[in-house]
């Protein structure tokens, strides 16, 4: 399929952390749930029905909001494939399509634990996809507790790219898209299409981000904003919009500023083109063909900043845990000349943390 159609679901979702209990809360993540099925079965029936469709981030639930990790287990975290994604699974299979979004995932094998979790279901119904985020802020990452994730993980699945008649598809929540090193393994392990679910406000700096991996990874990227209020701010100061399509040369396909609820961000993806771009010399506007990796090596293997394994023994309880890893992470910087020491006295910035 050397061409076909992305669509994003631009979709409203309520907070499950806001419900008064437990059955209230599953009652929020259902309604979200069917809400996203409606979407989907609405640009199925439109005269451009996609073949892939991208949601927001944490759609279905909405985020912690600092819930105690036990709490927002219970009343926010889902399983991946589970009895909530069975609708999204028969949806996919009865249009024959491709379903990717995120979800927060409690696996029954890391007990105690959740994860930003971005996934793909296929067109026969099956998960095909999953990667749980390993950059994060207000919430637990595999790297917490690193040596035993990758123990029983494949290196491939760690940054997991699949292979599909649309092209091998990756994909990469919200802010993780800042951090260039987790496009880049993709790409190295084929990824030609980034797919992003998102719950973000407007920012320069996240826009620029897009658009830097799409360039310098030659990729096409499927971004699904949420509409509305965006999932950190409860008081409905900032909201979201914007979902965007690009092409692998950075051209914008299709975009929404406004935050109404929406699937009219759709666009057709031409493979074919991306792949001949591709092996096209164009000097360094082609980053596969003239990127140097191996002078770089040396310099990743000294960078030793923020704590591997730091919740090895225990699983994070409170996100306000990470304070002392980020104390850590100022102290390893320093020493690699990074940051520059605080004057005697002085205090450390006020924490903006944003996920």
């Amino acid at each position: 399929m050397t061409r076909w159609r992305a669509t994003c679901i631009q979709m409203p979702s309520e907070r499950a952390c806001e419900a008064p209990d437990l059955a209230s809360a599953r009652a929020v993540i259902a309604r979200n749930r069917d809400r996203l099925v409606r979407l989907i079965e609405e640009a199925c029936a439109s005269e451009q029905k996609p073949d892939l469709v991208v949601s927001p981030e944490f759609a279905m639930m909405g985020p912690p909001l600092g819930m105690p990790v036990r709490d927002w287990i219970a009343r926010g975290c889902i399983t991946l494939p589970g009895a909530e994604t069975a609708p999204l699974q028969a949806l996919a299979k009865r249009e024959g399509i491709y379903i990717c979004g995120n979800a927060f995932e409690a696996p029954p094998e890391f007990p105690g634990r959740y994860f930003n979790t971005s996934y793909i279901i296929g067109p026969d119904g099956a998960f095909i996809l999953r990667y749980r985020r390993v950059n994060t802020a207000a919430f637990p990452s595999v790297h917490d507790f690193r040596s035993d994730y990758l123990k029983v993980t494949p290196e491939d699945q760690v940054f997991p790219v699949v292979d599909t008649p649309l092209g091998r598809l990756c994909v990469i929540a919200c802010g993780e898209i800042n951090v260039p090193e987790v496009a880049r393994v993709m790409m190295m392990q084929g990824a030609e299409i980034l797919l992003h679910p998102t719950n973000s406000r407007a920012s320069a700096a996240q826009e620029a981000a897009k658009l830097c991996r799409v360039s310098e990874n030659m990729v096409a990227l499927v971004s699904a904003n949420v509409a509305g209020p965006i999932g950190f701010s409860p008081d409905g100061t900032f909201t979201g919009g914007r979902s965007h399509i690009l092409d692998h040369l950075g051209n914008t396909l299709a975009w929404r500023e406004s935050d109404d609820e929406s699937t009219a961000v759709s666009a057709v993806i031409d493979l074919e083109k991306l792949r001949s771009d591709r092996r096209a010399d164009t000097g360094l506007a082609n980053p596969h063909l003239r990127a140097r990796y191996e002078m770089y090596v040396p310099y990743y293997q000294k960078a030793r900043f923020y704590p591997a394994d730091f919740f090895l023994d225990a699983p994070m309880a409170e996100v306000s845990e990470t304070a002392a890893a980020i104390a850590l992470a100022r102290r390893n910087l320093e020493r690699a000349d990074v940051l520059t020491p605080l004057a005697a006295g002085a205090q450390e910035p006020a924490s903006t943390v944003e996920h």
